[in-house]
């Protein structure tokens, strides 16, 4: 088997390492998977080829490290590894520095490591899984394409919170925004879908997954975000909790005795659809539970739905002129209900969908779901393993 220039995409966590490895010239990745459970006696490693064939092997040493090793050995066998000419990791903090993706060097290492305090589940991660691949592949270039980048054009009075501003000044305290990856490629590739002009467009676009985040874009450049200085804040989101009164924390602290490293996992592990439903963090399962009538499930579903249409609603607001509503992630993509329901909310709007073409568009289908004289609904697949691809290319110049 022949391969054009290959790139293999790390997506590094805590205790998992997933990875991607993609032509520039296409979307469907050579090879895929995710090693899980990192740190744990049962460790394991799973594999999916171009053709959705799947395998899997238990990881005996469970480090990032030997998970990349079994990786190498399993490109090995496929005669893969040596088509791969670069490496490119997803960071999820780059602070205010990084304005975009860069070549990783050991201060561009460095400065990731020290925005750990901002992103303290992800950025150690980051940074371990970085030092792992230059271990395997000392050769090869490595690019670090930061979640946050995009986000850098939004203005002062979007990213600035109204606390004392020394805060933002000696702590760095801002709004940040997150998913800008996935954005970034939905936000384009709207362009192209839909006909729009590069340089006088609006778009908002609605990434909804176990994380959910609402981004407005003027011109390509993100204007505005949901998302705040971490993940919590925005959008109701799988088992986070989003936007919320500061002063129910602080009530919560004084009745129950928790601590602050209470209520920080309660807000991201807890709440959320998991914390309204207490049933599942799942949207698929709950809109199940709501189809027999639990009352949870179809509360936790319109929460979420009246949260995101109104981030919706003020978004547009960052905005000259709308030209479409954008739905994307494992959510925004496949449920037809999240989709009908939140439109239905934006009614002021003059919108209506096309309930065929809404109800048969999922499963990495993309296209227009509104009717002909309604401002446009779309849905367009997230791909950020590409996004990421296409940065690593340019910035190693490989062609």
């Amino acid at each position: 088997m022949s391969f054009s220039p290959l790139i293999l995409v790390i997506n590094c966590g805590s205790s998992s390492l997933k990875f991607s490895i993609l032509a520039v010239d296409n979307d469907r990745p050579v090879l895929s998977g995710i090693a899980e459970r990192l740190g744990l006696d049962n460790a394991y490693i799973s594999f999916k080829d171009s053709q959705d064939v799947k395998t899997g092997l238990a990881l005996p040493q469970s480090s990032h490290k030997h998970a990349l090793q079994l990786l190498i050995e399993q490109l090995d066998q496929r005669d893969i590894t040596q088509h791969i000419v670069a490496v490119g990791h997803r960071v999820a903090h780059g602070g205010s520095k990084f304005k975009q993706s860069v070549m990783i060097t050991p201060q561009v290492l460095d400065d990731i490591k020290s925005f750990s305090q901002l992103a303290p589940l992800h950025n150690p991660a980051n940074a371990q899984g970085i030092e792992a691949t230059l271990e395997v592949f000392p050769q090869l270039p490595q690019v670090a394409v930061f979640d946050t980048s995009y986000h850098q054009t939004l203005s002062a009075a979007a990213y600035t919170y109204a606390i004392p501003y020394e805060y933002q000044q000696d702590l760095q305290v801002r709004r940040y925004g997150f998913h800008g990856t996935s954005h970034r490629y939905v936000a384009e590739s709207a362009v192209s879908l839909l006909g729009l002009d590069p340089n006088d467009h609006g778009i908002l676009v609605a990434h909804l997954g176990n994380g959910s985040s609402v981004c407005a874009v003027k011109n390509g450049e993100s204007v505005d975000t949901s998302m705040g200085m971490t993940p919590i804040e925005g959008l109701v989101m799988g088992t986070r909790g989003g936007d919320i009164d500061f002063g129910i924390l602080t009530y919560l602290a004084r009745c129950t005795g928790k601590s602050l490293d209470d209520l920080d996992e309660m807000m991201n592990k807890e709440s959320g659809l998991l914390g309204i439903s207490g049933v599942s963090s799942d949207c698929r399962t709950l809109q199940e539970e709501r189809s027999k009538g639990h009352p949870r499930a179809t509360l936790a579903i319109d929460v979420f739905v009246h949260r995101l249409a109104r981030h919706l609603g003020g978004h547009m607001m960052s905005l000259s002129r709308l030209d479409a509503i954008v739905f994307t992630g494992g959510i925004g993509e496949n449920s037809s209900l999240i989709r009908e329901l939140t439109v239905k909310h934006l009614s002021v709007l003059g919108i209506t969908l096309d309930a065929d073409k809404n109800a048969n568009t999922f499963g990495g289908k993309s296209g227009i779901i509104s009717i002909t004289k309604s401002p446009i609904i779309a849905v367009i697949p997230t791909n950020e393993e590409k996004m990421i691809a296409l940065d690593v290319a340019r910035l190693a110049n490989i062609c």
